[in-house]
């Protein structure tokens, strides 16, 4: 009897395929550490920006946080007078110098200027990643100088108590100042020379997108205005050291000059903050509301305009330190003159948004919050800048919810609305819709709630940077308090659904938003060198062409934004947007 053989050895399981190789991409080239700190890709600058900024953001928030819980009481409730000076300075230092003037140029601009030009990269790549280096050696030295005992004399480091009194670590919190300005014009110049030589075929000045024409107003006023704080800062280091008569009485210097030195760069360093949250703002407001933008030239020229205007308006901060009544009047006319070209840009996104069919993803709410918030800030200004008012109101509350209401509600907003437009293409992958828009809203509730109540105190006299104040300002304190507590919640989401996104968000088409703009015919995240080396783009049509549907290279745009499955942006298409038929530029008006 024969029997049948069996196998009775183990069952190989059949190999799975091997998954698909990772679409190569700026963010995957390299993984090593050495390979992001040596990088001269304006993406990977652009996102060692970002991480660096983010750190400065949060250790600016606590000092104010420090600040507003110690006004909880009239008496100071958490630390004494000299923490307290120190804890305002440092939130003064690290949010102007080490967040706000770097945080758009250098996260947003470093990152999607070569892409809206058309470009493989900047047109200094070396010099970039040296700008970055360049920025973290200032920052480290101004981080040293706060954390090794701080700095009292405020941030506008007025002598002589700077240069003489203090017993704080001004030289190297001022020396950071000082290093840090060789990045800013570093990124001013590479900007400037990147729009000028490397614009992609048919990019004419009168097609660049308008944060292009943002950023190139910033960098104007970088190369100019910067060099005269590094001199300034300069003065004042050698004053403290060498003890030479530069701004101290006591010695033969003059106090005034250095406030005409400092203001001469710091009011157009506002401008350094400000014009790239407008150029972010006109970007998102014609994406959000599928109209083209109301106005290009006017919005465009408006920016070249407040660059250049505000070069004339620095003492405007002095009008009770002792200049003639004459030049005061002269800096009051020019400092409502500014208001023309800022009053251009909020009429015409008025009119963008007329009739629009507009959607309120968190981008446009972001952009929405700055439009009010900078008006309100911006016609306060003009009690400022009044000779009478301003006499009454100088050094007080007033002036503080005056310049928040302009940087935070203003800068921080744009620039929130712009890393939540372009996070998708960045990263290729959405966040949450639905947190995003909380966040939005609870950072303007917030932040109402956190700056109206100090435009009170202002007015009823109450001078900021005072630790103590009579029993009877309490309760507008406490609002003030309570208010920054809810803001520092809406701040506070964004670093858990942004990151979050990166492993559980959906992955992202190339034009998610349906926008016009040219970073979005790239792939999300972009390749390494941004274009297909094979198919260079060549731009046929003005940068907002929504009522066309299409985008710059005269392609139909994909569905817009919010108008996908359950009103999700993330559901359009995975793939870029079929070529539509392209038009030559004397079918479209640019």
């Amino acid at each position: 009897m024969t029997t049948a053989a069996t196998n009775a050895g183990p069952r190989i399981a059949p190999v799975p395929p091997e998954p698909p190789p990772a679409v190569p991409n700026y963010l995957n080239v390299d993984y090593s550490l050495w390979s992001w700190l040596t990088t001269v890709d304006h993406k990977r600058i652009g996102l060692l920006y970002l991480i660096s900024i983010s750190v400065f953001f949060v250790a600016g928030g606590v000092a104010a946080g420090i600040v507003r819980l110690n006004l909880l009481s009239p008496d100071g409730a958490i630390v004494n007078e000299d923490t307290y000076n120190r804890a305002f300075t440092g939130h003064g230092v690290l949010m102007l110098f080490f967040f706000l003037i770097p945080a758009v140029p250098g996260v947003l601009g470093n990152f999607l200027i070569p892409m809206m030009i058309g470009a493989k990269d900047l047109a200094f790549p070396k010099l970039n990643l040296a700008s970055w280096y360049v920025f973290m050696v200032g920052a480290g030295f101004g981080v040293w100088g706060l954390l090794a005992g701080g700095i009292d004399t405020g941030w506008t480091l007025y002598p002589p108590y700077s240069s003489r009194s203090s017993t704080s670590n001004v030289i190297p919190g001022v020396f950071g100042v000082f290093i840090s300005g060789f990045s800013s014009i570093m990124t001013g110049l590479n900007i400037m020379v990147t729009v000028h030589k490397m614009r992609a075929p048919g990019m004419t000045w009168g097609r660049l997108p308008l944060f292009v024409w943002s950023l190139y107003a910033t960098s104007l006023i970088q190369l100019l205005g910067t060099p005269v704080i590094a001199i300034t800062t300069t003065l004042l280091m050698v004053e403290r050291i060498a003890g030479i008569g530069i701004f101290d009485p006591m010695i033969g210097g003059d106090p005034v000059l250095f406030q005409h030195l400092f203001w001469f760069y710091s009011h157009p360093a506002v401008y350094i903050m400000i014009l790239p949250g407008m150029g972010v703002i006109s970007e998102v407001l014609t994406c959000f509301s599928r109209k083209n933008i109301f106005g290009y030239h006017a919005v465009a020229w408006s920016s070249m305009g407040i660059a250049v205007v505000g070069f004339l308006l620095w003492a405007h901060h002095m009008f009770v330190a002792g200049i003639s009544f004459y030049s005061a009047l002269l800096f009051s006319f020019l400092s409502m003159l500014v208001a023309v070209p800022s009053a251009i840009k909020v009429f015409n996104w008025t009119g963008t948004l007329y009739r629009g069919s507009i959607t309120f993803q968190a981008p446009m709410l972001f952009g929405l919050g700055f439009v009010v918030l900078f008006v309100i800030g911006g016609l306060t200004g003009l009690f400022l800048a009044t000779l009478g008012t301003d006499i009454h109101l100088h050094d007080t509350y007033f002036v503080v919810a005056h310049f928040h209401f302009v940087m935070v509600g203003g800068m921080v907003l744009g620039y929130f609305a712009g890393l939540h437009f372009w996070w998708p293409k960045m990263f290729g992958r959405m966040y949450s819709d639905w947190w995003s828009r909380v966040a939005a809203a609870i950072i303007i509730v917030g932040f109402f709630l956190t700056f109206v109540p100090q435009f009170i105190l202002g007015y009823h006299g109450m001078p900021r940077r005072y630790p103590n104040y009579p029993a009877e300002f309490q309760v507008y304190n406490v609002m003030s308090t309570a208010g920054a507590s809810i803001l520092g919640l809406g701040y506070l989401l964004p670093a858990f659904y942004l990151p979050l996104s990166l492993v559980y968000g959906r992955k992202a088409g190339s034009n998610p938003w349906s926008a016009t703009g040219l970073e979005w015919v790239s792939p999300s995240p972009p390749p390494l060198f941004n274009f297909d080396e094979a198919n260079m783009p060549v731009v046929v049509c003005g940068p907002y062409e929504y009522s066309l549907g299409v985008d710059q290279l005269g392609r139909g745009l994909p569905e817009g934004p919010g108008l996908g499955t359950a009103g999700d942006p993330s559901s359009t298409h995975d793939q870029p947007a079929a070529p539509g038929p392209m038009k030559k530029e004397t079918e479209v008006v640019g």
